[in-house]
Parts: C-alpha cells; sequence; structure tokens
C-alpha cells in the first residue's frame, strides 16, 4: 500500500479544521458530552483505533476495470491510497465504509476507512487506516445492504449471504450465513429484522425477517416484481411494477405504503434503480434511455425529467437539482418543480461511460472520467462550477464514495 498526495491549499484548511474541532455528541441536556463517560468508562462515541472528526470524512474508491489497480482518494486531504492490485473489477458497490469489488476471482472487500455513525438526533463521524479485508468466494452480489449488525450481499440469483459486522469491522471477512429459501433479489437489513422478496406463488410479497431468516410478518401491500431498492431516514424503498413500496417500522411494527405511478408506466420506462444522497428522501432513477424519475419520499410524488440520452444521474435531496450526466459527456441540472435547465457543462473530454457515476454529498458532486483519468468536483449550488479537477495514475472505471 502506498500513498501520494495531490492537496489543494481549501483541502489543508479542512484537515486542519477538521483535527482542531473534534467534538462528541450531546446528549440534548446542555451537558458536555466528551467530559461524560459512559458507565463502562469509555466515553461516548469511542472507537477503538478511529479517529472522531467533526465533519463527514468522505473519500473516493476507485477502481481500473483493465489494470485490476484500486486507489482510494481521501477527499478531506487529497491524499491517495494505492492497495494492491488484483483482478479488474467488473461492478462496485459500497454500504458507506466498505467497498466490495466484483473481480473473477470473487468479491474483494476493502475498508475504506471513513464511516458515519447516525443516531438520529446526533451524528458521529469517523477516520481509521484503509484495509484489505480479503476475496469472498461465491457469486458476486449485485445487492449490497448494512446496518450496525449484518452486511448483505445478494446476487442477482440465488440466496443472499449475511455477514456479521463486527468481524468486518475487526478486519476479517469472517463466516458467512446463509440464508435458506427460494428467494432471490435484494435483501435488507431493517430496524433489527430483514425486508426479503416472497418467492414462487408469494413472490409479489414483502416479507419482515428476523435476524435468523425466519419469517415473523408479510405485509399487506404488494410489491411486483421488486427492481432497486434504497434505505432512507423515512424507510426502506422498494421499487415495484406500479411504482414504490415504502416499508416503515414504528414500535416494532411494519407497515407498508404503496406510492404509485400516476397513470401507466411501460415497463421499460420504469424507475429500477435508486441513487440519492445517504439521508436524502428524494431518490433518482433512469426512466428508458433518455428520461429520469425523481421520487420525493416525504411528499409521495413521483417527477419524470426528459433529459435527453443519460449516463447517469443523482441529486443532493430537498430543494436540489437533479443532476445529470449524458451520454456525450455534458452534466446538466435541472429543476425538478418545473423540469426546467437550469445550467448545462461540458465535463468529460470524451463520450460518457457505461459506468458514469455521480456521487453527491452536501455541498459537492463528484464526477470520474476513465477517458481523462480524472474525477473532477462539482459546486452544484454554483450552477456547476468546477470546483477541482483530482488527476490520477488509473482508470477510473468505477467510483464509489465512502464516509456516509
Amino acid at each position: 500500500m502506498t500513498r501520494t498526495k495531490t492537496r489543494t491549499t481549501a483541502a489543508v484548511c479542512a484537515a486542519l479544521v477538521g483535527s482542531a474541532l473534534l467534538s462528541a455528541c450531546g446528549s440534548g441536556d446542555g451537558e458536555r458530552p466528551d467530559a461524560a463517560p459512559s458507565s463502562s468508562g469509555v466515553p461516548h462515541g469511542y472507537v477503538e483505533g478511529a479517529e472522531e472528526q467533526a465533519e463527514q470524512q468522505s473519500r473516493l474508491v476507485l477502481a481500473d476495470a483493465g489494470s485490476g489497480a484500486v486507489h482510494v482518494l481521501d477527499l478531506i486531504t487529497g491524499e491517495v491510497t494505492k492497495l494492491k492490485r488484483g483482478a479488474g473489477p467488473r461492478a462496485l458497490h459500497t454500504d458507506g465504509r466498505f467497498a466490495y469489488l466484483d473481480t473473477p476471482d470473487g468479491t474483494r472487500v476493502l475498508d475504506s476507512g471513513s464511516w458515519t455513525v447516525d443516531h438520529g438526533d446526533h451524528v458521529h463521524y469517523y477516520r481509521a487506516d484503509i484495509r484489505d479485508l480479503g476475496t469472498i468466494g461465491g457469486k458476486a452480489p449485485e445487492h449490497v445492504h448494512a446496518d450496525q449488525a449484518l452486511t448483505a450481499l445478494s446476487p442477482a440469483e440465488g440466496p443472499t449471504r449475511l455477514f456479521d459486522r463486527e468481524k468486518l469491522e475487526g478486519g476479517s471477512v469472517g463466516r458467512a450465513r446463509t440464508l435458506d429459501g427460494d428467494a432471490t433479489g435484494p435483501v435488507v437489513p431493517y430496524a433489527e429484522h430483514l425486508l426479503a422478496a416472497g418467492a414462487g406463488t408469494d413472490r409479489d410479497r414483502v416479507r419482515v425477517l428476523d435476524r435468523e431468516g425466519a419469517e415473523v410478518a408479510s405485509l399487506d401491500e404488494p410489491c411486483a416484481e421488486v427492481r432497486g431498492e434504497a434505505v432512507t431516514r423515512r424507510g426502506v424503498v422498494l421499487g415495484c411494477a406500479d411504482g414504490t413500496l415504502l416499508v416503515r417500522e414504528e414500535k416494532g411494527k411494519f407497515s407498508a405504503e404503496k406510492i404509485a405511478y400516476e397513470g401507466e408506466v411501460d415497463a421499460r420506462d420504469r424507475a429500477t434503480g435508486f441513487r440519492h444522497r445517504a439521508g436524502s428522501t428524494t431518490l433518482v432513477s433512469p426512466s428508458g434511455a433518455d428520461a429520469v424519475w425523481v421520487l420525493d419520499v416525504t411528499d409521495r410524488s413521483w417527477t419524470r425529467i426528459e433529459t435527453g440520452p443519460l449516463a447517469a444521474a443523482n441529486t443532493a435531496g430537498e430543494g436540489a437539482d437533479l443532476l445529470a450526466l449524458g451520454k456525450d459527456g455534458a452534466l446538466t441540472s435541472w429543476d425538478i418543480d418545473s423540469g426546467k435547465q437550469t445550467a448545462r457543462k461540458k465535463l468529460l473530454a470524451g463520450r460518457a461511460a457505461d459506468s458514469a457515476t455521480i456521487e453527491v454529498d452536501t455541498g459537492r458532486a463528484y464526477v470520474n472520467d476513465p477517458g481523462a483519468r480524472k474525477v473532477y468536483e462539482i459546486d452544484y449550488n454554483d450552477r456547476l462550477r468546477l470546483a477541482r479537477t483530482f488527476p490520477l495514475s488509473l482508470t477510473p472505471t468505477h467510483m464509489v464514495e465512502t464516509g456516509r
């Protein structure tokens, strides 16, 4: 593992500020939390081997499908960590901290060393060493979801495997538990349970399972042809043939509410894969080849925006524009209420690759440009201003943001 630095003045200042402003979270009564250790004598928020920070510790995991190179770019310091080369990845997933690379040798697991712990009324931000945890055999995951106890890896076909989160955080993949049953598709850890689609004649049902995989409840509202899912502050969103299903838990009871499309939607135009900023309740999904669905979970409403030939899309959430990367390499922003374009910037050196990605956090967006071997940082609140350019020594075929 090697490290290089490509710092800007702003990045250095941010790192110094982050180090100087370390703070623990409050209890809500005005007492200084860092002066109030828990009953065990360990300060609230303490994590062994990690440093708590005052701001989100965003990092980009970048993978080269051709050479097998994998780098981690620290967006706070500008430091690049080069990991050991491996088999060229075909896809890249993240659960907010760990990255999962689909390779011919299996699923390679990396600890990006940056994550967020959200307690609802307050948040902790952590940074730690970047680690390569090894490779998992078996089918590659198409869906990756996690909570504080479990990580679920679900392939396109076949049973989901569950991994102990504590072991992953300790630096070991550990042994997987495989869910029994014939169901395929995403399994989402949520509210100390698992949400899973049914199988056979019950394939339109969404089931609530306990941590061992036993069914404890079945939701009344059906969800035909489950495709696409997202975890939000308001519950879990599952894509259905006629819209989405919003699954929520309150006081141990699970409920489901359908957010239906307005009118009939052709199968090729339905939402099948959601992107959003962590913590946001506004989701986006491609709709066919040249439009984007925007789902406002809070308002329970759909908006379809025709963007032209699309490579990638995302949004920062409530009140922010839709960001769309066209096949022509131009980045555009769109007012979601009116559907009108608000800005356009020719960003990529050439046409956008099939693996083009837009990652979004609270102030910036990041776009990978494999053709130019660069990543661009965009200020989406300033008419798509190019804030920083990161030149790379690998081709960033795949990119995910961690620290969430």
